[in-house]
């Protein structure tokens, strides 16, 4: 089996500048989403930071050597630079930055996270967020103080208990699973689903052609206004037959309005 992915991102309508960050390396089968921390010292920087720290180590490595404990150590020295650069350039101003990463092999795929940054899986028509966000809101529903359809639109809901750069130990999520064929896989920064339902991404999803779902992904976001940047990733877990993603499908993709 092989993947097939797309990728975009847009500043959105409100935002002066892209604080979002993407990288796809389907040869390594990597790929990232990092957002960086808005209203915090040059959030485009961190962002951007944190790409390039695990392109520099994923693109060093023997491919034999790849390992969640590798992609851990290039997180947490991230965290380092960016905990510098705080303290030395911007006067002890905060500069950090959400991510998410999938990383397949050997028809496994692994999720690391830190913040809400999400990774999403679409399976045998099933679709379900595997990561957690790292956020206050999410914490209240867990502890009972709050129901989960009101998290989204809580007044607290930009407020993250975990970023890369904020603490000198860095805490990273990790979920593994078996690979199907035909799962597809969604990285979005929070911009995309503060303006879209997991609902209607489901619906959106189902088409199976990531290149015409991440653009109605997209274009549904941005006629709502995207009042934060967006980014998403889709990749698509295929037989090496069915790699063209636009391949056996005429299926049309649903744009959602309010």
């Amino acid at each position: 089996m092989a993947q097939s992915s797309h990728a975009q991102t847009h500043r959105g309508t409100v935002r002066k500048i892209n604080e979002d960050a993407f990288l796809e390396l389907p040869s390594l089968g990597i790929w990232v989403v990092a957002d960086g921390m808005g209203g915090h010292a040059a959030g485009d920087v961190a962002s951007q930071l944190v790409i390039d720290t695990i392109q520099s180590v994923v693109e060093t490595v023997p491919v034999e050597q790849m390992s969640c404990e590798l992609l851990t150590q290039a997180l947490q020295q991230a965290n380092d630079k960016l905990q510098l650069m705080s303290a030395n350039e911007f006067s002890g101003k905060v500069a950090g930055s959400t991510v998410v990463i999938l990383w397949i092999r050997d028809n496994r795929y692994h999720l690391l996270w830190v913040g809400d940054s999400r990774g999403y899986l679409l399976r045998n028509e099933q679709f379900s967020q595997v990561t957690k966000d790292h956020s206050q809101v999410n914490d209240m529903v867990d502890e009972g103080l709050l129901r989960a359809e009101e998290a989204e639109h809580h007044p607290l809901a930009n407020v993250i208990t975990r970023a890369v750069g904020v603490d000198s130990k860095l805490e990273v999520d990790i979920k593994s699973g078996e690979l199907q064929s035909g799962d597809v896989f969604l990285l979005c920064s929070d911009g995309l689903n503060k303006e879209v339902s997991d609902f209607e991404i489901e619906h959106t999803l189902l088409s199976g052609n990531i290149i015409d779902a991440g653009m109605a992904l997209m274009h549904a976001s941005l006629v709502r206004n995207a009042r934060d940047n967006v980014t998403c990733i889709l990749i698509k877990n295929s037989l090496q037959n069915e790699l063209n993603p636009r391949a056996n499908d005429e299926s049309t993709i649903p744009l959602f309005n309010k």
